[in-house]
């Protein structure tokens, strides 16, 4: 989203999404916005998300707690992911402090408790999923143990150097999105680069594909 935006590219994206709509219904369009704000400011984000661009869910920055969440929740047939354990390398300087856990009263990144919050009482009408890097299988794994069969996220394959099987293994092969945007869109800058994009994708299709046949035997 942000990429159309610096390129006063808004309306390609309502366009885009439109067409994705109308040519690929059964494909959900996720706008990863990473919105995070107070809840008043939220509410219009939400209706961007959901109402201008009328995307089926949108990624959101929990860091404000969850009346900056609560506005996207509001439209009922629409998804939020939750960021918890993001893939670039410099979300351990935060997501890595260690918070109390009421009920045990042990010592938890704070990741972890982003993720007991968003699949426990921030939930409550099962529209809540996270996002979990792949390039952190053994914080996907956790993730996973804590919330059970909620959907997760996952960016960070491809130009991030994430690996396939490793993601599916920790996710155990189920309710996964993983997503790959650089190594596809980029995969060539010359005159084939839709064509390159298109070969990219099918591969990396094709690898998740396996990885999942492969785990559920």
């Amino acid at each position: 989203m942000h990429t159309f935006a610096s390129a006063h590219a808004e309306t390609q994206l309502e366009n885009l999404i439109s067409y994705i709509h109308e040519q690929y219904p059964h494909i959900p369009v996720i706008l990863d916005a990473k919105r995070g704000d107070i809840g008043s400011t939220a509410t219009h984000y939400a209706m961007e998300a959901f109402e201008r661009y009328q995307a089926d869910a949108i990624t959101v920055n929990p860091y404000m707690g969850f009346d900056s969440i609560e506005p996207y929740l509001a439209y009922a047939d629409k998804g939020v992911f939750v960021l918890c354990r993001t893939s670039n390398p410099g979300g351990s300087d935060i997501q890595f402090l260690e918070v109390q856990d009421e009920k045990t009263q042990k010592f938890i990144p704070l990741y972890a408790k982003v993720a007991q919050m968003a699949s426990q009482q921030w939930n409550a009408n099962g529209q809540i999923g996270l996002v979990v890097g792949a390039t952190f299988p053994e914080e996907i794994s956790r993730v996973r143990t804590i919330v059970g069969k909620m959907p997760l996220l996952i960016p960070g394959i491809g130009a991030q150097g994430g690996d396939i099987p490793a993601t599916v293994q920790a996710g155990k092969g189920e309710n996964l999105l993983i997503n790959s945007s650089r190594a596809i869109l980029y995969a060539s800058s010359d005159t084939n680069f839709a064509s390159e994009a298109r070969r990219v994708a099918i591969e990396t299709r094709n690898s998740i594909r396996e990885a999942v046949k492969v785990y559920l035997g």
